[in-house]
């Protein structure tokens, strides 16, 4: 499913316009990057929970020549499924 597929999931199943769902979607998405980016964390009870992880600096290996190259730090996000997503998908 992409995010049109999502959109037209998402307006027919609250029963709104597709223009009303994208702009649900995309304040969702904007607001969950905003908290992300401001280190915070977002749970949503029985779906998840979004979160912000730090991966430190590494060396890595160029997998075309073998050469050593140094991989920057950076934060990743997680997400951790919530027990009634689990349930739905098994």
């Amino acid at each position: 499913m992409n995010k049109a597929d999502l959109i037209d999931a998402m307006a027919e199943a609250a029963g709104i316009k597709k223009a009303e769902a994208k702009r649900a979607l995309d304040a969702f998405t904007d607001s969950v990057s905003g908290t992300l980016a401001k280190g915070g964390r977002i749970s949503l009870v029985g779906f998840g929970s979004f979160s912000v992880s730090r991966r430190e600096a590494r060396e890595g290996r160029n997998p075309q020549t073998g050469a050593k190259i140094q991989i920057a730090a950076k934060n990743i996000v997680k997400f951790k499924a919530g027990n009634e997503l689990n349930e739905k998908v098994n």
